[in-house]
This record gives C-alpha cells, structure tokens and sequence, in this order.
C-alpha cells in the first residue's frame, strides 16, 4: 500500500513531548502519531454511534419544532397526545441514557 506523506506543524515543547512518548513506547514518531490518531478516531466513532440515537431524535424535534407557533392560543404543553407524551418520555429517558427498553448500557436487564 502506497503511504501518504502528512505535514504538520507544532512547537518545540510538543514536538519533544511526542518523541519522548514514542520512544517509551518503543515507536517511532509517525508510528506513535499514527496510534494515536487511529485510537483518538476509533473513540469518536464510538461516541457518535452512541450518541446517534439522540442525534436523530433531536433532529426530527427541531424539524418538527419548524412547523409549530409560539401563539400560546394554538395550544400548551398539558394538552399533549399520548402519543407525544410516550415520545417525550423517550427522549428524556436516552437523554438520561437508557435505551427504548429504560436500560442503561452495562447494566444487567
């Protein structure tokens, strides 16, 4: 596989920082930056598959927020269906981080 030359540009104080690290872990520089960032990658990828749930219930609640006013004559909060209180029941409880069961990842159902 052909590799990809990449330039960065840091201080001193950093710069002597990541040598002593890669060497301590027996890599060298490009190795140990290269750890790193896949590691730092691999942990975002994580948290946004976590997260990806949330992230789409709070993007269908601000497309569904676009459609309504803020005339308080149209309506208020204590008139919700059954419907919208199960659906606000739902994003509290993954906000709370539970699942759509009410468990919590690691917990034992």
């Amino acid at each position: 596989m052909a590799k990809t030359r990449i330039s960065i540009s840091l201080d001193q104080t950093q710069a002597e920082r990541i040598r002593q690290h890669a060497e301590r872990a027996g890599m060298d520089v490009s190795a140990y930056l290269v750890h790193a960032a896949t590691r730092q990658m691999a942990e975002s990828d994580a948290i946004e598959e976590q997260f990806a749930e949330v992230d789409a219930l709070i993007a269908r609640a601000e497309q569904a927020a676009d459609g309504l006013t803020a005339d308080p004559a149209q309506g208020s909060a204590a008139e919700l269906t059954e419907q919208e209180r199960r659906e606000v029941e739902e994003a509290l409880g993954l906000a709370h981080g539970q699942d759509r069961h009410g468990h919590r990842p690691g917990n034992a159902a």
